[in-house]
């Protein structure tokens, strides 16, 4: 929805194998992903805080980004999680960080 550097992308999943996972019907919300500007400092700073990523670390995203996910759940090393919900952190392209960027020089 919109346009240029602050349009929003909303995925409805389906199962394609109800048996496998992810398994996007299981919760009535899969994950949320937001834009990050640097997602490997962010990484370290969140980690750094305590909290829990899932497995995989840092990689390349079915759209082309690089991504990683908080876990739901904390853990006793890492006890901060997503509260329940898969969040995914995707690195901003260049034009949204830019554009977020001047947007908040506007309101300083």
């Amino acid at each position: 929805m919109g346009v240029g550097p602050f349009k929003v992308e909303v995925d409805l999943m389906q199962p394609m194998d109800p048996e496998k996972k992810p398994a996007v019907h299981a919760t009535p919300l899969n994950h949320v992903g937001l834009w990050i500007d640097n997602l490997p400092v962010a990484v370290e700073w969140l980690t750094s805080q305590g909290v829990r990523f899932a497995p995989g670390g840092i990689r390349k995203g079915a759209a082309g980004f690089d991504i990683c996910f908080i876990h739901p759940k904390g853990n006793e090393e890492l006890p901060i999680g997503g509260e329940g919900v898969l969040i995914e952190l995707v690195q901003a392209p260049n034009e949204v960080v830019k554009a977020f960027s001047a947007l908040a020089a506007q309101y300083a």
